[in-house]
């Protein structure tokens, strides 16, 4: 036996009379990321400021920030917050928007909306409301079936209380290890932790707090066209989009990764001394506060205050150590800072291409191109959309950015084509909450996904996002162009 059998590929090279360092890539990964970007904002720019006529000054500096942030967030894949910052401070000392549109986005209304939330969501992990409703209602469940279709039932639940797909995820993992070392079989925990992950990230689109894109969209809408969705409004019109969404992700993972043998495997009983403890009077409080927060949001048409002023009053009275035990100092730790930041950004971007009237110029810049008078079919520009939308995950790997990337570059520019702009808003932001092929396109996939030992692979989620796509974007097409209508947002 030798100990040298298969070579090193370098010796085997030299053999041939080729030397080992051609084999080297040439130049690193991210030197030709920023060439790239380096070639496309120069076109870019030769463009916006030589060859496209008809533009004002501000208009041409709002584009060129535009895109130049597109390119830092995909070709040069950089951090989203300090891109959209750095785009939202330039705007203004550039002379494209006034100082004070920069200022007021650090208070406009979906921040603190945002900020409240998370303060609620703080609250909630505090005192382990959500870990007490769930093991409660899981000791009632004998199969592994069962289990599944009732996690996603209660996963879904959550995105009505609690803001952003990482903030649920980090809420929910214990759950899920807790779950995964009491069933202790490798196949049952692979798809019980890719279930955690594609029902809070599908889940979200029900609800207008579920992510930050939904808030961006929402305002859009309401500066598009003076009215957006309230938060019952979202509900009726995503919220069985979602979770049918969820029920099918559901049923693939149950179908495609388990036998009917693993489905059917009873779960062991719940002795008496792993009972539930009792639900506590903070507990009950905390819940009952959350519960009344909700239905102000519910009926925020009736009494006529406002989302964010509600989760104000809310997180001030739950970060009490009277009622939680927690702080509003400890509280406001656990709010995602780099969010907000990124969201506030966002929001001057999408500011300045509307008010500018650079997303109305590129809206009728596409239809020139299209041909005006060329008929087409709404379902097809719906479906082209949803479909744009879906896939912007791989390049863009924030659920906000993506909104406010698609809206203004994507679905305002097609509504010129005939369909109704708000329906085109809606169909792209909850397009764009697909992001489960790769663990780098979503927080929570990336969560479940680094546990030790990891519980799924690269691969794992390759195959369950190529058997949920296709259904995803067709269910999306049918609400869009069939059910939507009946509910008041038009097609045309």
């Amino acid at each position: 036996m030798t100990l040298y059998a298969i070579a090193p590929p370098a010796l085997h090279a030299n053999r041939r009379g080729v030397s080992s360092a051609t084999l080297e890539p040439s130049m690193p990964l991210v030197r030709v990321r920023q060439i790239i970007a380096g070639i496309v904002l120069a076109f870019s720019a030769m463009l916006i400021f030589l060859a496209i006529d008809g533009l004002t000054l501000p208009m041409r500096l709002t584009l060129a920030v535009f895109v130049a942030a597109i390119t830092a967030w995909t070709i040069l894949d950089l951090p989203d917050t300090p891109v959209a910052l750095a785009g939202a401070a330039i705007l203004p000392v550039m002379g494209a928007i006034d100082e004070d549109v920069l200022y007021r986005s650090l208070g406009n209304e979906i921040v603190w909306l945002m900020l409240a939330a998370f303060v609620v969501a703080a609250v909630l992990r505090q005192v382990g409301v959500v870990e007490q409703v769930i093991g409660r209602l899981l000791s009632r469940i004998n199969t592994v079936q069962s289990l599944f279709w009732a996690l996603t039932l209660l996963i879904f639940t959550t995105a009505f209380i609690i803001p952003s797909t990482s903030a649920r995820a980090a809420i929910l993992a214990p759950v899920y290890l807790g779950l995964s070392a009491a069933i202790a079989n490798a196949r049952i925990n692979r798809a019980l932790a890719l279930l955690f992950p594609s029902i809070i990230l599908l889940s979200a689109g029900a609800s207008l707090i579920g992510a930050g894109a939904h808030l961006v969209a929402a305002d859009m809408m309401e500066r598009t066209r003076g009215e957006g969705p309230g938060f019952l409004a979202w509900i009726a019109l995503a919220g069985p989009f979602s979770l049918l969404c969820c029920l099918l992700a559901c049923a693939v993972l149950l179908h495609v990764f388990l036998t009917r043998e693993e489905r059917a495997i009873v779960l062991a009983q719940r002795r008496q001394d792993d009972a539930p403890a009792p639900v506590t009077r903070q507990q009950w409080t905390v819940l009952a506060i959350a519960g009344v927060m909700v239905l102000l949001f519910a009926t925020q048409p009736l009494h006529g205050i406002g989302m964010a002023l509600t989760g104000i009053a809310a997180a001030l009275v739950l970060a009490t150590e009277r009622v939680s035990g927690l702080s509003l100092k400890t509280a406001l730790k656990g709010v995602e800072w780099n969010l907000l930041l990124f969201l506030a950004g966002t929001l001057v971007i999408g500011d300045a291409l509307l008010e500018t009237g650079t997303a109305k110029v590129m809206a009728d810049r596409l239809v020139g191109l299209l041909g005006q008078g060329k008929a087409v079919w709404p379902a097809v520009v719906v479906g082209f959309a949803a479909i744009v939308a879906t896939l912007s995950h791989l390049v863009i790997t924030s659920r906000t950015a993506r909104a406010t990337v698609l809206i203004p570059a994507l679905a305002l520019p097609l509504a010129g084509l005939g369909v109704d702009p708000l329906n085109l808003v809606m169909v792209v932001t909850l397009a764009s909450g697909f992001c489960q092929t790769l663990i780098v396109s979503a927080k929570p996939v990336a969560l479940f996904g680094a546990m030790d030992p990891p519980p799924f692979a690269q691969a794992d989620l390759f195959r369950l996002a190529g058997f949920l796509i296709v259904p995803f974007i067709a269910l999306l097409l049918v609400f869009a162009t069939l059910v939507w209508p009946l509910q008041g947002l038009p097609l045309r």
